[in-house]
């Protein structure tokens, strides 16, 4: 194939096909994706999530991954979110004409390897090849479907008293964007990955799950902020307790921004009774040692920060254009 992508790959001839059959169906070949028909014809028993999403970071490769690791993740994450085990995605690549041939291969060996990671299939897809200056070498668009493993986890339920849990240190996915944009030099990786086997191990330990949702664009703050309005609570987080990486407070502190407001890409907020609490930390501090309670549910509307010093403050929802195209 050429080095580097013509507009004569997205024309729907003779170049499209090669593309298709050589490179894509390639790495996502099952049996419905190689049926090439004009819809995917798949079967899921009970309830069903669904969700949508599209890909506009920059750079498109960074530390721990790059847009197609981060599609599929963020993607399936999404439907994770929900108690939903991921089980199909459709794809679709919006491509800058002159883009280079080698660096597609390797957004697509990734998305197959992080496919691979949670047994979900790419059936059905679409590709565009723009002419330069269109886009910005490479966006990608996906939808997911997934099998409803857990019903009723839901940002509505979480009540006074129950406990807010991390699943990791926060900040890493905006650190390593701002860092790689601004030219800084950094061996921090993104905490880019699917959460599935995390939340699955939650699932099969019978957890009262309340909520659940992964920390990505606004950060921390945005998820607690949401669950506060959604709920009709307050929430009280302990700043002792919240993990983040020396790495992460450093770049910080240099670029003047805060950890809780910073996105995630493999991190996810957690609410369960206060029964499960210790038993959730447990669980997820097997797949990352910096799980952590942070928090609980309380009377009032607002999210409330307790410090290091013993004050309380205000969090407030993220506002502005913090950093942008971050996923």
């Amino acid at each position: 194939m050429d080095k580097k992508i013509t507009l004569a790959y997205g024309g729907g001839g003779e170049e499209t096909n090669k593309l298709i059959k050589e490179l894509f169906y390639e790495n996502f070949k099952n049996d419905i994706l190689i049926k090439a028909e004009d819809a995917a014809v798949i079967n899921i028993n009970g309830k069903t999530a669904f969700t949508t999403d599209s890909f506009t970071v920059d750079p498109i490769f960074f530390n721990g991954g790059n847009i197609g690791k981060l599609s599929v993740a963020g993607t399936c994450n999404d439907l994770a979110m929900m108690g939903a085990k991921p089980e199909f995605l459709s794809i679709s690549f919006i491509i800058e004409e002159g883009f280079d041939f080698e660096d597609l291969e390797k957004i697509v060996n990734s998305i197959k390897k992080e496919l691979q990671k949670v047994d979900a299939k790419i059936v059905c897809g679409d590709t565009k090849v723009v002419p330069s200056g269109s886009v910005d070498k490479i966006f990608i668009n996906t939808s997911g479907v997934g099998s409803i493993k857990k019903e009723n986890i839901s940002a509505h339920n979480i009540k006074p008293g129950d406990k807010i849990i991390i699943s990791r240190d926060i900040g890493r996915h905006g650190s390593v964007i701002l860092a790689k944009r601004y030219g800084v030099d950094t061996d921090i990786q993104s905490d880019c990955k699917v959460l599935w086997d995390e939340v699955k191990a939650l699932i099969d330990a019978k957890i009262n799950i309340k909520a659940m949702r992964d920390a990505t664009r606004g950060g921390l703050s945005a998820v607690l902020n949401e669950w506060s309005e959604a709920s009709s609570v307050a929430i009280e987080i302990e700043e002792e307790q919240i993990p983040v990486s020396d790495e992460v407070k450093g770049l910080c502190e240099i670029f003047g921004f805060e950890p809780m407001d910073l996105a995630n890409e493999g991190t996810f907020i957690l609410a369960v009774s206060p029964d499960d609490a210790k038993k959730s930390e447990s669980i997820l501090k097997k797949y990352n040692p910096n799980a952590s309670i942070i928090g609980e549910a309380v009377e009032g509307n607002r999210v409330i920060l307790k410090t290091t010093y013993g004050s309380k403050r205000y969090i407030d929802l993220p506002k502005g254009e913090l950093l942008p195209r971050i996923c």
